[in-house]
């Protein structure tokens, strides 16, 4: 069939029309992994919720001063007149104190309620940034260098899950404080301090190792794809080829881990003070208010039930939204 035929005509006639569909396909699969992977996370309604709640407990504890302030109440102000003789408060929740006092000293639950909430959220949003930066660069250096690089890092991620992160938490403690002076030349402001940037460290390093291990293993498969050869034919610098080559493909792990041990960090920091080894006072902590009203439960059942509810909610939010993350990022789940 000759080009200037009528049948050929109608045929170069009819392709932009019939090209059109392929177009719009073609527009619809260009976009990216990430991309796909948040309109399907916009499009899940447990998600949307599970974030509005994570998103609510941050602004609590941002604004923690004014809502206390809101209150009309003090953190730090004990109040021996709303508790009677043997300590128990003498009377519920009212207008001057929304969730009642604390048993013995009278202090605002709700005051405490809120300030609760920075610790936990801080410590493992800050431990959440450096475990993911560490395990990233390990992770990465490990699976694009080899070689003795890969041996002597996969020795230490190996090394590091081997010890026993509860008692490797509680020593931390008196270490530190023996080296800043030991712990009856502190003030209880600072052995507070101390224990803090302790959970911090102790949960950064015990993080960062798992995270490292999987984005060795991706390494190790990204690195014989044919765009990191010719970014190294072409002499593309080391560390160009890792954070401008490979790091955009591993997005997915990176999210999906770092999504997923906000709730283990919450979690770890609670229970930790808890058993007296995390946070302590003057620093108001949930897994510290749950230790003081377990001697309370039977007489004021709402200062054990504040805590434990704030803990379930945000660790639940959390959990919840780590999980459709990391369905959102899987090529192979359909929500």
């Amino acid at each position: 069939m000759s080009i200037g035929s009528p049948d050929s005509t109608v045929g170069i006639e009819d392709h932009p029309a019939s090209a059109e569909p392929e177009r719009a396909k073609g527009v619809a699969h260009g976009k990216s992994p990430t991309r796909i992977a948040m309109d399907r996370l916009r499009k899940d309604k447990v998600a949307i919720i599970c974030a509005s709640i994570v998103v609510l407990f941050i602004l609590v504890a941002i604004f923690a001063p004014v809502l206390a302030k809101l209150e009309g109440s003090d953190i730090a102000k004990f109040n021996p007149d709303l508790v009677d003789a043997y300590g128990f408060p003498a009377s519920g929740p009212t207008a001057s104190h929304w969730f009642g006092v604390e048993p013995k000293t009278g202090r605002d639950n709700f005051a405490r309620w809120v300030y609760g909430a920075r610790p936990s959220l801080i410590i493992a949003f800050v431990a959440t940034v450096f475990g993911t930066v560490v395990g990233v660069v390990m992770g990465l250096l490990a699976g694009f260098l080899g070689g003795w690089v890969d041996r002597v890092i996969s020795w230490i991620i190996d090394f590091v899950l081997s010890l026993p992160y509860l008692l490797f938490a509680i020593a931390m403690v008196p270490i530190v404080e023996q080296l800043r002076g030991g712990s009856f030349n502190l003030s209880p402001a600072e052995q507070a301090q101390i224990r803090f940037f302790v959970l911090i460290f102790v949960l950064s390093f015990f993080g960062w190792a798992g995270l490292a291990r999987i984005i060795r293993g991706e390494v190790l498969s990204l690195r014989e794809r044919e765009f990191v050869l010719a970014a190294k034919a072409i002499g593309v610098p080391t560390r160009q080829v890792l954070f401008k080559e490979l790091l955009p493909n591993l997005v997915a792990p990176i999210v999906i881990s770092a999504s997923l041990a906000l709730p283990a960090y919450v979690t770890a920091e609670a229970g930790l003070s808890f058993l007296g080894v995390g946070l302590i006072e003057p620093v108001p902590s949930w897994g510290q208010t749950i230790a003081t009203a377990t001697n309370w439960f039977k007489a004021d059942p709402i200062y054990l039930w504040l805590p434990v509810l704030g803990i379930t909610i945000l660790v639940l939010a959390l959990a919840l939204l780590g999980d459709a993350v990391r369905d959102a990022f899987d090529p192979k789940t359909r929500r």
